[in-house]
């Protein structure tokens, strides 16, 4: 028995929400009590049925669109089944193989996530999205400084022992081949191994005491470290899939409809700050229609897990769609994919 706004539930009311919801899911249409009249699993008749749809209709689990006479759940009414009524399918043994091959660990970060984004698009036929790693989580491994012309210097690097990253940053003179080596050399020495939020961090401490001092050498070091370090720092950024997909449901084939949410898949960063709401949470985290607080998203389901790499969450994957998605499948698509992306990422899988 489940409480709701004080009132008790049933076995016969919540075996019929969950008869409602799972038949409004599978044809996307009102349902009447003579539907649900012809479930054996109910063996309620009409009139019974009707009896019990006012009453879930009253505690705001339900509730009739327009003049129909049938009834689609709220988001509400979702909330109940997804956390009290919903029974997870396990994957198909086709469908386990997919994810495992294509999330191999021969990718580097950037071709895994678009691997990751596609998956969750392809498996469920909505939205896939799959946020980058935090800038401030990845580890530098190593940086080499090269002369161009004048005072530009070529920046290269590596972090997490596999992505390499080229920038070419503008210094205060010009520096010679030896200066460079021995200012990577520092870095390297002192740095290798600590994540870029904590070098950035020590860096600029560095800079307030070699200011203090006057110590030139050290400005030099401190100062090309903060460059190399500002220039690699860009906004964090996601890999959104099949947005076109979301054309296909009914209930969010409105012009305006879609057009708001593709003005918001464009823009990214209010995708991005919902979804980091779920870094430090554990598990699948589900938001159902107004829950994610995020307008376009109002008539739109989240499923998200984060995944990690070498033990620390990085980032956050997610499927997009309506309310009336298939939960049952969608979430063990979300959780294999969140950890076998971790899996494929992580430095020691990803090592010779």
């Amino acid at each position: 028995m489940v409480e709701k706004k004080g009132q008790a539930l049933n076995e016969r009311s919540l075996l019929l929400l969950k008869s409602l919801i799972e038949r409004y899911i599978h044809d996307g249409q009102p349902v009447g009590s003579r539907v649900l009249s012809k479930d054996p699993a109910l063996n309620l008749s009409p009139a019974t049925i009707r009896n019990v749809m006012a009453d879930l209709e009253d505690l705001g689990l339900i509730h009739s669109p327009h003049t129909s006479a049938g009834r689609v759940p709220t988001v509400s009414g979702y909330r109940l089944f997804v956390d009290s009524l919903l029974t997870v399918k396990p994957l198909e043994i086709s469908e386990l193989n997919l994810i495992q091959s294509s999330l191999v660990a021969k990718h580097d970060i950037n071709q895994s996530i678009g691997v990751a984004s596609k998956l969750l698009s392809d498996l469920t036929r909505m939205t896939g999205v799959v946020t980058l790693p935090k800038r401030e989580l990845v580890s530098l491994r190593h940086i080499e400084f090269l002369p161009l012309s004048n005072t530009r210097v070529l920046v290269i690097l590596v972090t997490n022992e596999q992505e390499v990253h080229n920038k070419i940053i503008h210094t205060s003179r010009e520096f010679s081949p030896s200066e460079l080596q021995q200012i990577s050399n520092y870095i390297n020495t002192m740095y290798s191994g600590r994540s870029l939020a904590a070098v950035k961090k020590a860096v600029i401490e560095e800079l307030k005491v070699a200011q203090e001092r006057m110590n030139q050498a050290m400005l030099d070091v401190v100062q090309m470290a903060k460059l190399a370090l500002d220039q690699d720092e860009n906004s964090e950024d996601c890999v959104i899939s099949g947005e076109t997909n979301l054309m296909g449901f009914s209930e969010l084939s409105d012009i305006d409809r879609l057009k708001q949410l593709f003005d918001a898949f464009s823009q990214k960063h209010n995708v991005i700050h919902l979804l980091d709401q779920c870094l430090n949470a554990e598990g699948v985290q589900i938001f159902i229609g107004e829950e994610s607080g995020y307008q376009p998203f109002n008539h739109c389901s989240l499923v998200t897990s984060s995944y990690s790499i070498d033990d620390e969450v990085v980032g956050v994957l997610a499927v997009i769609g309506p309310t009336r998605m298939a939960y049952e499948k969608v979430i063990p698509f979300v959780e294999l994919t969140a950890k076998l992306l971790g899996a494929a990422l992580n430095p020691k899988t990803l090592a010779p």
